[in-house]
């Protein structure tokens, strides 16, 4: 039989250090569902010590899935460690990842520590997290950077205290696919006891080469986990995107020779969850979930294409999930219908208000455009999860706007600000200009826009569209997503909505590894 490769997401750890990607606790259990349904093998689902709100989701996420093993990232000290141990108390398929730095840089630089203080650091770590679990996994931050004697040393010293899986960590995209493959085999062949651990590659995609350098990993080095994230999403450049990891060994089985336990046909519904869920949009010529990705202009491909799929596709666009993006519902559906596409599409909501609350939007989209799609009602339901979760202290109330060629556009916005309604209007360049600035006459924030884009959710004229906005403030940066069948509504509701997390002042600590 084939070995099996182990896929582990770290999209709700990882992936939500990208600048105005933070998840609500709703929005992370939702996401881990669907990871159970893609049947991932490892949900990272957070980091338990960085907040008391991400202590909270990864504990959800814990009590509710039972298929995938549900990890909590640790530095390597009792403290944190022990947080990751509580939040993951109820987990009958629980694992701790513990994680210090190896490389000199940061050894220095960062942590202060001599190297014999790091490596008794991390032996120590994983000695204490064997207390909570027999499932412990151990990274050496900036591992591709790190002197290898010393990463030997280290990496020896954890897998004798217990340490089940090896990751070694590319934290700032600095490998090449040929040195970090080998780098994973050296480690491996020169370590005694490497043989009593799995070996993991977690590459970020600074130089493009991440999903390069981690099947380099798989291949040359014999790693048999890779970390990931759905969409590549991750802080700077991103991380390594699970789809095109799962898809590349999954379509070359001739080359790799591995097992996957992937679903992959809840691939794309996975990248347009996490997409609408934390705004960041996939550009259409994304491999795998890229709207382009089965899209074939050019005559002479369509031409093949129409004769013999296989003559231009390597891959079925069914087998990643494109062909269930079916019309589900309509005006005449009623609440019975909308509760059980909810179920189906794994979404929960927590009380009968919350779906009262949904089903009534539902109905005004459904009196607007006559087809319903799986990623309109995702798109309903994350607005009314974000409402709920935000408390909304700004909350759009209606909009009137006039924009006429040769004309100023002028628009009328009345919203609330803490349960007691407003009325702003101004002109503007554009509509939307002028909407936003019509807000921000009565809000004031003083935040700077660093970023406005505009999705259609699903094809045709009637979609609804989808806005992101994203607001910089005091060395914050938060992301709101707006959806409406009129864009400019849809940019006010956006805007409303990161303003609302700007008002939140939860704070976390993210890890770099």
């Amino acid at each position: 039989m084939a070995e099996k490769l182990i896929i582990f997401d770290t999209t709700l750890r990882d992936g939500e250090q990208s600048p105005g990607a933070s998840m609500t606790k709703d929005e992370k259990i939702r996401i881990a569902k669907q990871l159970e349904r893609l049947k991932v093998d490892v949900i990272e689902a957070g980091f338990a010590a960085s907040s008391a709100g991400d202590f909270d989701a990864i504990k959800a996420i814990a009590s509710l899935v039972r298929d995938s093993t549900v990890c909590s990232l640790a530095r390597a000290n009792d403290k944190d460690i022990q947080r990751a141990a509580d939040a993951l108390a109820e987990s009958d398929n629980k694992r701790i990842h513990t994680f210090i730095a190896t490389s000199a840089l940061h050894m220095e630089k960062k942590l202060r520590m001599s190297p014999d203080q790091v490596y008794e650091q991390a032996r120590n770590a994983v000695r204490f997290a064997r207390k909570f679990t027999d499932n412990v996994e151990f990274s050496p931050e900036d591992g591709s950077r790190s002197d290898l004697d010393f990463l030997c040393r280290v990496l020896e010293g954890v897998i004798a205290e217990g340490a089940t899986t090896i990751n070694i960590a590319d934290t700032v995209g600095y490998g090449v696919p040929e040195l970090y493959g080998n780098l994973v085999k050296t480690l491996r062949e020169r370590i005694p006891n490497s043989d009593k651990a799995v070996w993991s590659v977690h590459c970020h995609n600074d130089l493009g080469m991440a999903v390069a350098n981690s099947l380099a990993g798989v291949q040359i080095g014999g790693a048999r986990q890779v970390e990931c994230t759905i969409n590549g999403l991750g802080e700077r450049a991103g991380n390594t995107s699970l789809e095109e990891i799962v898809m590349a060994v999954k379509t070359r089985k001739d080359y790799f020779g591995l097992e996957l336990g992937i679903d992959t046909t809840q691939i794309v519904p996975a990248s347009k969850m996490v997409s609408q869920v934390t705004g960041f949009v996939v550009q259409p010529n994304k491999a795998v979930v890229g709207a382009n990705a089965f899209a074939h202009a050019s005559g002479i491909h369509q031409d093949g294409v129409l004769k013999a799929r296989d003559t231009y596709e390597i891959m079925r666009a069914e087998d990643v999930g494109w062909a269930t993006n079916k019309i589900v519902l309509g005006k005449l559906s009623g609440r019975n219908a909308f509760k059980q596409r909810l179920q189906e599409l794994g979404v929960e909501l927590e009380s009968e208000a919350d779906l009262n609350a949904a089903f009534v939007r539902f109905k005004d989209l459904a009196d607007k455009k006559a087809d319903i799609y799986d990623e309109d009602i995702l798109a309903i339901v994350s607005d009314e999860a974000a409402a709920a979760h935000e408390k909304e202290y700004f909350r759009f109330v209606s909009l009137s706007q006039h924009s006429e060629t040769g004309e100023r556009p002028h628009a009328k916005i009345v919203f609330s600000i803490d349960g007691a309604e407003v009325s702003g209007d101004s002109d503007g360049n554009g509509p939307v200009d002028a909407t936003l600035n019509a807000i921000e006459s009565k809000v004031g924030s003083g935040a700077e826009l660093i970023l406005y884009s505009v999705n259609a959710i699903t094809n045709g004229t009637q979609a609804q569209g989808e806005v992101t906005v994203r607001l910089s403030k005091s060395g914050r940066i938060v992301n709101g997503v707006g959806t409406d069948p009129d864009i400019v509504a849809a940019s006010a509701k956006a805007y409303i909505a990161a303003l609302n997390r700007l008002q939140s002042k939860t704070e976390k600590l993210n890890p770099q590894l």
